[in-house]
């Protein structure tokens, strides 16, 4: 079984690595320039971006050939969902996949402008977390057959809001994002970028292919990047995955 994931503070990494298999970063196989796969079960595992996929995962999908008898789609969201997964079928069947089965499991949901990492925290149970996961990884091991489907509305709502992130990613990070004095230049932020999207010199240079997944001032030792309208100062990484591991996800750097 190969399971493609997308991730940038952990959450997605982690859902991936409980339902195990052989992993593969969507970012390192952009960078080897890796695009055939084939195995019995292939799986994708990706937070929620503006009601649907971030570009990066959709355009991997998009450029890749795949080929398994079981396909299935995870989406970890924090807040609303709604037709999120609609998004990847949509999608997915440009590459010829019909999925099997799909599923979404509510986190920690890391956007600043939205919510407070603290009461995000405190209100996303891990127990609670698991027990889902758990569920969702007996259905894939017994290969059930399910889709997750939502009204009309929801599909609708969640095209429009898709529409509009993709509009606002390209230069998100260079016009909302603030670095203090704290920074030391470590490279932190443009080694967890998954978009190859910062350069480090004295201080982060943001370029204009934000996936704004926020990897960037969730990592930051220092607390140095901020967002203009960010709720909240505290940051969140999931406490069961290591920072080495989101830099080996996501690096992109030649």
């Amino acid at each position: 079984m190969k399971i493609f994931y997308f991730t940038a503070t952990g959450n997605s990494l982690y859902v991936a690595k409980k339902i195990g298999g052989e992993l593969y970063s969507i970012p390192q196989m952009i960078k080897a320039g890796e695009y055939e796969f084939e195995d019995e079960a292939i799986g994708f595992v990706f937070p929620c971006h503006g009601f649907g996929m971030a570009k990066i995962v959709s355009n991997f999908i998009k450029k890749s050939k795949f080929k398994a008898d079981y396909f299935f789609a995870i989406m970890t969201y924090g807040a609303k969902p709604f037709s999120g997964l609609r998004h990847i079928e949509l999608v997915a069947e440009e590459s010829g996949i019909k999925f099997n089965y799909t599923n979404e499991i509510l986190m920690v949901d890391n956007f600043l402008s939205a919510f407070k990492m603290e009461e995000e925290i405190i209100n996303k149970n891990p127990e609670d977390i698991d027990e889902r996961l758990n569920k969702i990884i007996a259905d894939i091991t017994n290969r059930r057959k399910s889709l997750v489907t939502k009204g009309v509305a929801s599909n609708i709502l969640s095209k429009c809001g898709r529409g509009l992130a993709d509009k606002l990613s390209n230069n998100f990070a260079a016009k909302r994002f603030i670095v203090n004095d704290n920074c030391t230049s470590c490279k932190i932020c443009e080694k967890v970028c998954p978009a190859n999207n910062i350069k480090v010199e004295n201080k982060p240079k943001f370029l204009s292919r934000c996936e704004t997944c926020l990897a960037c001032i969730h990592h930051c030792p220092q607390n140095a990047i901020h967002m203009k309208s960010e709720k909240s100062k505290a940051r969140f990484i999931n406490q069961n995955v290591k920072l080495k591991e989101l830099i080996d996800s996501n690096n992109q750097a030649y």
